[in-house]
């Protein structure tokens, strides 16, 4: 009797979870968990700080990139004359 119940216990909780794994899987394929407000109040609380050291990290990846690309034509540069 005990084992007949531990059983059925066992059966429905595995049917359960399934049925809520499955549900997750539904729910997050159709955009339930988008913030489609999420750009736009952000812009609101930005502050000019914030938006200042964004434009001056993305300066600096833009001159880390050019200096890398600079280093690279000047290494074919060096290995052409070699």
């Amino acid at each position: 009797m005990i084992n007949d119940t531990l059983f059925f216990m066992l059966i429905v909780g595995i049917i359960i979870s399934a049925g809520l794994l499955l549900l997750f899987v539904w729910a997050a394929k159709n955009g339930q968990f988008d913030d489609s407000n999420k750009l736009i109040d952000g812009m609101l609380f930005d502050s000019t700080d914030d938006l200042n050291d964004a434009i001056k990290k993305e300066k600096k990846i833009k001159d880390a990139k050019e200096a890398k690309a600079l280093k690279v034509e000047k290494e074919k540069a060096s290995h052409k004359n070699d």
